[in-house]
């Protein structure tokens, strides 16, 4: 795949068999490879392979970014992202350090898909698409769980699909509320890609995820929010933020599988609660917004989405000027 970074945030050591089965993997498909670090991280990291980027690393970037992101997040990721941008990226996949990659992990993924698809259909479940258990993501509206009416799928038809939402087997990406009342390890059904059109409506993660340049704005994960749910409220403005260009999110079979990190369920349900009690009523201001078509509006777009997130108090004050850092950056890159 031209021009494609792999980014991971972690701060794992350099001896983890994940990273290290990643670097290795990705110099065989010549893919450039960004891990992220943080506070915890180790003083001495060293992967073939692999272009580690410690906290002094980050903080002598010339990026504005760098100079405001608070440590201790997820949202550390951002710096990679950027990093990707500004070496000329064309293609990013990310992941975490706890998924493995499968055969089909690196396969080349276009732009342009001839995909089956759905639209207008509200809370779209897309785990159904590849499987008949009963399963839902991380990030789904609890209220929407038992679905009105069955979603219609039509003919395959070649769509723009930027962002590209990979499933994961054994520990698939599902809430707290599925991980404490159903059976665990899960693995999805090998099925057809799906594409989301204009009004239907899924949450997906920054686990197995493949961005084309087109949508590299979106990248942006918010730090003034619950950890948990970072990734999960940047899918809300992706994906309404899509709908204004006549693009569609694709999910496709799986093609990572977790060996989860180690987890409190009970402190991941409590997490999550800001997410139990706020997705819906975001999804439904999102959708009120009047935003301007074309990706020519996109960081406007992105703009006017965390202004109301933060004017409802789903996303602290402290955000918007993390936000435009990010945008300036993006000025910046696409100007050199």
């Amino acid at each position: 795949m031209k021009n494609t970074y792999l980014v991971i945030t972690s701060i794992a050591s350099q001896e983890h068999p994940v990273l290290k089965e990643y670097a290795s993997e990705a110099l065989d498909q010549n893919i450039k490879f960004l891990v992220i670090g943080d506070t915890k991280s180790p003083t001495e990291f060293k992967i073939d392979g692999c272009a580690y980027y410690s906290v002094s690393d980050q903080i002598a970037l010339k990026f504005h970014l760098s100079k405001l992101l608070p440590f201790k997040h997820y949202a550390r990721k951002n710096i990679g992202y950027l990093l990707a941008l500004a070496q000329g990226a064309e293609i990013i996949i990310e992941t975490d350090d706890d998924n493995l990659p499968m055969g089909d992990f690196w396969a080349e993924r276009e732009l342009s898909i001839n995909t089956r698809y759905t639209h207008s259909s509200g809370w779209t479940n897309a785990y159904k698409f590849f499987s008949d258990t009963n399963i839902w993501p991380r990030g789904f509206s609890l209220e929407h769980l038992q679905p009105s009416t069955e979603v219609k799928l039509f003919e395959k038809t070649p769509l723009i699909c930027p962002i590209q939402q990979g499933l994961a087997d054994e520990n698939p990406d599902v809430d707290a509320i599925y991980r404490l009342t159903l059976p665990l390890p899960f693995n999805f059904e090998q099925r057809e890609s799906v594409a989301l059109g204009n009004g239907a409506i899924c949450p997906f993660n920054s686990q197995n995820t493949t961005w084309f340049k087109e949508a590299f704005p979106l990248l942006y994960l918010p730090y003034y929010c619950n950890f948990r749910m970072t990734d999960i409220w940047r899918s809300f403005i992706a994906q309404r933020i899509l709908w204004t260009c006549d693009w569609h999110l694709l999910f496709h079979s799986s093609t990572v599988r977790q060996e989860r990190n180690d987890h409190n369920l009970m402190h991941d349900f409590t997490d999550e609660i800001s997410g139990y009690l706020n997705n819906t009523q975001i999804m439904e201001e999102l959708i009120r917004l009047e935003l301007k078509p074309g990706p020519e509006n996109i960081t406007s777009n992105l703009r006017e989405c965390y202004k109301m997130l933060i004017s409802k108090k789903f996303v602290g004050e402290d955000e918007m000027p993390l936000l435009e850092a990010w945008i300036a950056d993006l000025t910046d890159i696409s100007a050199l």
